[in-house]
């Protein structure tokens, strides 16, 4: 599919896998519950764990990010340029609903500037969530075809290729810089 195709599918609450820096993502409009429950429950993952959002920009993320609880050194942390791509654990507002942030009063959050994750955020005007295209135990996806394997050939992919990291993203807290899974 394309992505006017796959943000048409997006904004009709639908889930979809689309290519990141380093692997295909599963995702879907953050704020359907709807579209978040198909999604976890595709993926076999529980609420509680809560689940990254992506957006080429901060401004994606302030319906969720407690932006007030961001200090000047924090803010600059979380724009910065890094070798790898870069999760970071931040405040949630304390409207943003608990099947996005789990058991935490916190949101993970990564600036993203993969040509296709920005596109798609322009075109539905809405951060995405992601979480890794696979299925438990299955390695995750690196091609549209691996998708279309694992999740069938009806599948919403869009058919771009995914970045050059090799890893998926480290994820840190933004407020002690704790390393909560290297990149």
């Amino acid at each position: 599919m394309n992505r006017e195709q796959i943000a048409e599918a997006l904004r009709q609450n639908q889930v979809v896998a689309y290519p990141t820096e380093a692997v295909f993502g599963l995702g879907c409009n953050p704020q359907s519950e709807s579209a978040v429950k198909k999604l976890l429950d595709l993926k076999q993952r529980p609420v509680e764990k809560g689940l990254i959002l992506v957006a080429p920009s901060l401004d994606f993320f302030r319906p969720f990010v407690n932006f007030e609880q961001i200090n000047d050194e924090q803010l600059s942390r979380l724009q910065g340029k890094y070798e790898r791509p870069t999760t970071w654990i931040v405040p949630a507002k304390s409207t943003t609903p608990h099947f996005l942030t789990g058991k935490f009063d916190s949101i993970a959050i990564r600036l993203c500037n993969h040509p296709s994750v920005k596109a798609l955020c322009e075109l539905t005007g809405f951060a995405l969530t992601s979480t890794s295209a696979n299925l438990t135990g299955d390695p995750p996806c690196r091609i549209a075809d691996e998708v279309r394997l694992q999740f069938g050939v009806d599948f919403p992919v869009l058919d771009e290729i995914v970045g050059d990291a090799r890893n998926p993203s480290e994820i840190r807290d933004l407020r002690t810089n704790q390393l909560f899974r290297q990149g």
